[in-house]
């Protein structure tokens, strides 16, 4: 038996320029850590000439015969795509699941990605590192399966930590920052996570995003220009300590990134952020691509309280959590050893 976890990741700036609609012709960066709720995969091997796959959090099981074209469309299309890019053809079983629902703006899809390439590369021998995980989750994705989708959520997941990533047509970068252990503790202590009870299917925002911006629709690009700008400045105040600077950067971005696509925001949502504000948040957005999932507050300790209780009114619910610093990696290997090509 084989298991490897990677974590989600919360998005504090940039989210948008990570598309390549975007970055391949202006470069796009973001600022992001990662969370200590994982999506977990476990690997078995077995003599039969199949494969089996099966997801807790899809409720749903896939059945592959050895010898047979192994297609990644449909349910579990990204796991079936990795088994295809690794050449595995049968002798495995995968299980999947994840500590957060999928749809939740956390980048769940994505870190399934992840945390399945890091199952299967250790499984098969394959040695990866952290950016060769990432663009490799990236490829798979975007290049393989089509999806309109950017590069945060595969390298929150395969580095994790607290970063600055940058991406470019010539390259990608990634760079820990420089933090206080007090800063970070004020960070995770003022940050609120609250499930707004709504999943999406962050893809057809994404779509409608990326097409705004191959149009170069101007109050798009403005937007994603002005975010990206953001991106830097928030960088430098989160080195700095002033998490008070940070609370205002988050609000003056998600006023921004209701200008990308049509569902990023909804009524509900800002009849929600507006109620957070009222009870004394100083700033927030919706984590991923909006439209619904976990609802991101930054509020000082003092009005943590209320806030909460705001939202608890609404009907939502906060989630506890700490800053994740491990990435992806294996936690178990009982000596098991995958066969490429059958």
């Amino acid at each position: 038996m084989l298991i490897a976890r990677a974590p989600v990741r919360i998005s504090f700036a940039g989210g948008g320029t990570d598309l390549p609609a975007y970055f391949m012709e202006h470069g796009g960066a973001v600022v992001s850590t990662s969370i200590d709720k994982y999506v977990y995969v476990v690997l078995s091997v077995h003599a039969r000439n199949d494969l089996q796959i099966l997801s807790s959090d899809y409720r749903t099981f896939f059945r592959h015969t050895g010898g047979e074209v192994l297609f990644w469309e449909g349910d579990l299309h990204l796991p079936k795509a990795i088994l295809h890019e690794f050449g595995i053809e049968s002798g495995a079983s995968m299980f999947l699941a994840s500590e957060v629902p999928p749809g939740t703006g956390l980048g769940s899809s994505s870190t399934v990605t992840v945390a399945s390439i890091k199952a299967v590369s250790a499984a098969c021998g394959v040695s990866l590192s952290k950016m060769e995980l990432a663009e490799m989750a990236t490829r798979i994705e975007i290049e393989k399966l089509g999806m309109p989708i950017g590069y945060q959520d595969q390298f929150g997941a395969a580095f994790g930590g607290l970063n600055y990533f940058e991406f470019r047509a010539d390259g990608n970068k990634a760079e820990p920052l420089k933090v206080s252990v007090d800063t970070v503790s004020k960070l995770q202590s003022r940050l609120l996570l609250f499930f707004t009870g709504q999943a999406r299917d962050s893809t057809k925002i994404l779509a409608q995003q990326t097409e705004n911006t191959k149009a170069h629709k101007p109050i798009v690009l403005d937007s994603l220009h002005a975010v990206r700008a953001m991106v830097n400045p928030m960088r430098e105040c989160i080195e700095a300590g002033d998490v008070e600077k940070f609370g205002h950067l988050l609000h003056q971005g998600w006023e921004l990134k209701k200008k990308f696509a049509a569902g990023v925001s909804n009524e509900r949502v800002d009849m929600l952020y507006t109620k957070a504000l009222n009870a004394g948040a100083m700033g927030g957005k919706l984590a991923g691509a909006g439209g619904g999932g976990f609802m991101m507050i930054y509020c000082e300790e003092g009005r943590q309280q209320a806030v909460t209780q705001a939202m608890e009114d609404e009907g939502l619910r906060r989630m506890d959590y700490a800053f994740d610093n491990g990435g992806a990696r294996v936690l178990l290997n009982a000596g098991l050893r995958l066969k490429q090509g059958g």
